[in-house]
């Protein structure tokens, strides 16, 4: 995925639970990502349908997952679940997916609702966002 970082890129970066998925757009050359929509998770069909939509719609270069992890950076019960999305992601519309470690991305997506600078409806699309931004971070650090 380095060379969708090196040049300018369109990402979608996914926060996913269970009941709702955020999403979030980006641009690699501007290191810029803003928070897109939350997708009820109602089901896989629908779920697949809709982003399938927005994947043509925006046509990402690649995507990135959220990866949800304790406080300490072991897996939990929705590791597997957000690694098994990323992968069926990548299986039905053949995008590269890089997974970054969300284990704070909820909490600085409330924070950011709290302080009046996101919208409450959009919680979950600003958790998206914040993983794409350190995507963005991690990709500089790595250069």
């Amino acid at each position: 995925m380095s060379g969708a970082a090196e040049r300018e890129a369109t990402l979608l970066a996914f926060d996913y639970g269970e009941k709702r998925i955020g999403v979030a757009v980006g641009n690699s050359l501007t290191k810029s990502a803003r928070p897109l929509v939350v997708v009820q998770n109602r089901n896989r069909e629908y779920r697949f349908a809709e982003l399938g939509r927005l994947i043509g719609e925006w046509k990402p270069d690649a995507l990135v997952v959220g990866l949800p992890m304790h406080p300490d950076g072991t897996p939990h019960a929705m590791t597997q679940q957000a690694r098994r999305f990323g992968n069926q992601l990548n299986g039905r519309f053949n995008l590269p997916v890089t997974w970054v470690d969300e284990r704070y991305s909820s909490v600085e997506a409330e924070a950011s609702m709290r302080n009046g600078s996101a919208r409450t409806d959009l919680l979950d699309a600003e958790a998206a966002c914040i993983i794409l931004q350190q995507y963005f971070e991690e990709t500089e650090l790595r250069r």
